[in-house]
């Protein structure tokens, strides 16, 4: 009996396999590319941080604070003063001078005797004169007394009419050498009055210019005499500024030697003609003067103002921006910059200053450099003060 021993069966091969392997390996190489490719590449780069906010370091003398005032404007000018009231006594008569007691500097009164000339001969004359009115009183009684006598005559029929006329006229030329003699010895009492020279006005004595013993003509000085209660001052202001003077408007002066103490004047009078050399014309101030501390012939130098505004902040011109029809200013409020438009009212280029009619109060600060770096909305801060210097 035969065993029949089975023959092993086919092995049979899976075909998917393939592919399968393909992949895979596709997949591992990928990954390795996808490796090499995350170290070549950098990591990609954090977000940009929001920038730092600007704060500029200010200086003191950068900023100036804006206060209230009334700005005005001045016209520069510089003269001479002058003695309002001013007198050189004259001699009136001749003689000589017996007396002339006030000297330079001294005071003298409206009226006060200055000079004293020998009354011998005017003393005389007046005698005379004196005597021939007398003497022309007596003709004219006696003129008089004939007259009555034939006018009795004429009224009698004892003489005729030519007669009484001849006593009539006798009468009238009498009455006039009266007259002419009472003139006569008016003008030698003036002649005598004035061999006292008297001042005719109150005021200091400048010269002096006759001595005692000294022999005077008619019309000779004596005396100079200067009021200085109210000077003024005579200044040159050039024609095209003419148009800008008004009588009446104020002057501040200075003079050399006082200490910088200001005076003050008003225009009194413009002269309507100008100088031949300088094509300038001459302003009058009337100065008071009543301290006496001012002197006739000393130079002052100060401004007539022209025109004069209402309390106003006043701003530094220095800190004027934007444009002449839209001016703007860079003020600092709570440690930023704020740009501010503000509206200008009277200028003053020589001073430097501005007045604010609109858009800035006074007691703000504004920036006065040209600092290009700062603009509006950016915070400021101020440097401290540099340490004193150690004392050696």
């Amino acid at each position: 009996m035969s065993i029949d021993t089975p023959s092993p069966a086919p092995v049979r091969v899976r075909r998917w396999r393939a592919p399968a392997l393909a992949l895979l390996a596709l997949a591992a190489a990928g990954a390795g590319w996808a490796a090499l490719q995350a170290r070549a590449t950098p990591p990609p780069a954090a977000a940009k941080a929001a920038p730092a906010a600007v704060v500029h370091e200010l200086a003191r003398d950068d900023v100036a604070a804006v206060a209230a005032g009334a700005l005005s404007l001045t016209l520069p000018l510089s003269g001479s003063l002058v003695p309002l009231h001013q007198a050189t006594v004259k001699a009136k008569v001749s003689g000589q001078v017996t007396e002339a007691a006030p000297r330079e500097g001294a005071a003298v009164a409206a009226g006060q005797v200055l000079a004293r000339l020998d009354d011998a001969e005017p003393r005389a004359r007046l005698a005379q004169q004196q005597a021939a009115l007398d003497e022309a009183t007596a003709r004219l009684s006696l003129a008089t007394r004939h007259e009555a006598k034939h006018l009795t005559l004429l009224q009698q029929q004892y003489i005729s009419q030519s007669a009484y006329d001849a006593a009539q006229n006798a009468v009238e030329l009498a009455r006039a050498g009266v007259q002419a003699a009472a003139a006569q010895r008016q003008m030698a009492r003036i002649a005598l009055a004035d061999s006292v020279i008297r001042a005719p006005l109150a005021g200091i004595v400048s010269r002096r210019h006759v001595q005692p013993g000294e022999k005077l003509a008619p019309d000779m000085p004596v005396y100079s005499i200067v009021d200085l209660s109210r000077l003024t001052l005579e200044a040159q202001v050039p024609a095209a500024e003419i148009p800008r003077v008004k009588v009446g408007q104020p002057v501040r002066f200075q003079v050399d030697g006082f200490g910088g103490r200001a005076f003050a004047g008003a225009v009194a009078r413009i002269n309507p003609s100008a100088e031949a050399g300088s094509r300038a014309m001459l302003v009058y101030i009337a100065v008071d003067n009543a301290d006496g501390a001012l002197r006739g012939g000393m130079f002052a130098k100060g401004g007539i103002v022209t025109e004069r505004a209402a309390v106003a902040p006043l701003l530094p011109l220095a800190a004027l921006r934007g444009t002449a029809a839209a001016p703007l200013v860079y003020a600092i409020e709570d440690g930023q910059v704020v740009a501010r438009a503000v509206t200008l009212g009277l200028r003053d280029d020589d001073q430097g200053y501005a007045a604010v009619s609109a858009g800035l109060a006074a007691g703000a600060s504004v920036i006065v450099s040209r600092l290009d770096g700062v603009k509006p909305g950016q915070r400021v801060i101020f440097a401290a003060p540099a340490a004193p210097a150690p004392k050696g």
